[in-house]
This record gives C-alpha cells, structure tokens and sequence, in this order.
C-alpha cells in the first residue's frame, strides 16, 4: 500500500471527523455523518496496521479514533450524584461485605491490647525497659504528657494532625494489601502495642479511669476505622492468593476499586474522630457525656455498616464503581 496516495485519499475524511468531534452540538445528519466518519476511519487505522504500519500515521489516526469514539458515545462526568451514590450505597456495601474482616481483626487486636496492658503494669520490670522512671512519672501524672496531648494545641490545627496521621496509618494498611497483607499485620501489631503500652502505664499509676476517659469519645470510632482498613488490606492480600471464580486480573481490579473507594470513605470517618478528638476529648464536658459522644458516634457507624450496608449489598451493591462503568470481564470457569 502506498501511503502517500492513501493519505491523500482520505485526508478530508479525517479532518472531517476531527472537526465534527470538536463540536458540542450536531444537527441529525451531522451525528449520522459522524458515526459513518468513524466507522471508516477506524477501518482505516486497521488498514495503516496490518498493511503498512507507520507510528506517524498509526499515532494520529488513533487519536482520531479514540475523539470520535467519545464524541459518539459521550464523555460521562463526574456529579455530585456520584458523591451520594459512594455514601449512601457503594460504601457501606463494602463495609458490609468486609466484616468477615475488620470484626474479627478488632476482636483479636482489643484483646491484644489488654493483654499488653496488664503484663505492662502488672510487670515494673517491663515499664523499667520502656523508660527511665522520671519520664514515666512524667507522662503519667497529673497534667502530664498523656493527658497535656490533648490540648497542647490549637483545636483546629491539632484535628487536622490527628486526621492526617490517622489517614496515613488506614492508607497503608490498604495499600499494602497487595503485597500479600503481611506489612497490614506489621502496622496492626504497632497499634496495638501502643494502646496497651499506655493503658498498662496509665493503670500502674492509678489512672486508667481518666485515660478511657480521654480515648473512649475518639477512640472508638477512630480504632474501627484502623480494623476497617486493615481487614480490607488483608483481604486484597487474600485476592493475590485466591481470586475465587474470577480471573487474578479482574478480581484484584474489582476489589483494588473498591480498596480505594474504601480509603476515601474512611477519610471522611476519620475526619470525624479528628474533630472529636480535638474538640471533645478535651472539653470541659463531664466524662460521662464526653465517653456518651464516642459510644454515639461508634453506634452510628456500626449501624451504617452493618444494617444500611446489608441493604446495599443485598441490592447486589460490592462496592465498586457503578456497573456501566466497569469494563466487560471474560467469564470463567467457576
């Protein structure tokens, strides 16, 4: 084929296409012209492939091709439509589907913790490994560093640290997913060494009451949004492992979509507990309406998850993006 005389041939065909593509409105004739043009030229791209390729001609023709398909099938954007359907439907589809999950990694990780805390204050020998008595001392007592955290800092600033640290540590459990979970179950052992290391110190001083006092109205929500990323971390990891009935490729995709939407979804929990955090924990509120803040907040979101989210993926909802969407997967043998 002689592509001089075949770029001759059909250059007003292409321009044609590219000017009609560019339009927002046509007339009837205009879009039946259009669907024609890009019928042709895509068999033309086919032509430039199999007879003569050429990357110059094969590079514009498939830009031609790729404006035309949009401008016959139309561009979808993004509306707050959307942003409501991820809400009220694709989020606590996943949640629901998750439990199996995140329920059984914070079980596990709170009985962890206690176990922690009562070896560290039942245990002097171990506190002396954790820090030199002055500082302990320090951070347990009155006013002292556990509870001087909580308002050494402007509200505003301080819930903006606290969301971002706390979206960072729900970011890599979901993201090290893929590598098997393994690095999850790292950060979940980090968490929990923590939380026990400071209700152990805090109850070998004889304070614990006030440090529930402190962690209940923030940390009940903020820790099920660590399980709950770590849980969905861990079953991406299991997807590598075990795609099920689907291809590995589809169904890291489908649940890949789905971890993603999940982390901007605790984003939003966790710039919850961020406010709380920073404006009620420290509050001159009693400690009971303080903790009675914490346990309303965790009810809520256990009820959004678990009941709203059953409905959800009862309607056939996984928690991926919409169905139109999704490319067209190859079925399998189960």
């Amino acid at each position: 084929m002689d592509l001089d005389v075949f770029v001759a041939s059909h250059q007003e065909e292409w321009r044609r296409l590219e000017a009609l593509s560019r339009r927002r409105r046509l007339s009837g004739a205009e879009s039946d012209e259009l669907i024609a043009l890009y019928q042709r030229v895509t068999g033309h791209l086919a032509q430039v492939q199999s007879a003569a390729p050429d990357p110059v001609l094969e590079g514009r023709l498939t830009t031609l091709v790729a404006r035309g398909r949009g401008a016959v099938t139309g561009a979808r954007t993004s509306s707050w439509r959307d942003a409501g359907r991820f809400f009220t439907v694709s989020f606590p589809a996943a949640l629901y589907r998750a439990r199996w999950w995140w329920i059984p990694i914070g079980v596990l990780s709170i009985l962890l913790s206690a176990l922690v805390a009562w070896w560290v204050s039942t245990h002097p020998e171990v506190r002396a490994s954790l820090g030199a008595a002055d500082e302990l001392r320090e951070m347990t007592r009155p006013g002292g560093g556990f509870e001087a955290y909580y308002s050494e800092h402007p509200a505003t600033s301080f819930a903006f640290q606290v969301w971002t640290n706390n979206a960072w540590v729900a970011a890599q459990c979901l993201v090290f997913g893929v590598l098997l979970g393994l690095p999850v179950v790292y950060v979940l052992l980090e968490n929990v060494l923590n939380l026990g290391v400071g209700l152990g110190l805090m109850s070998s001083a004889g304070r614990l009451d006030l440090f529930l006092g402190l962690l209940l109205p923030h940390g009940l929500l903020e820790l099920t949004a660590v399980f709950v990323a770590a849980g969905v971390g861990l079953r991406l990891g299991w997807t590598v492992v075990d795609p099920g009935p689907r291809t590995r490729g589809t169904a890291l995709a489908e649940e890949g979509r789905a971890a993603i939407g999940m982390s901007i979804g605790l984003a939003a929990v966790l710039m919850v507990t961020g406010a709380i955090e920073a404006f009620v924990t420290p509050s001159g509120l009693p400690t009971w309406a303080r903790i009675s803040i914490g346990v309303l907040a965790e009810v809520l979101f256990l009820l959004y998850a678990l009941v709203h989210g059953r409905r959800a993926a009862a309607g056939g909802e996984i928690g991926d993006v919409a169905e139109a969407d999704r490319t067209d997967a190859q079925p399998v043998a189960a």
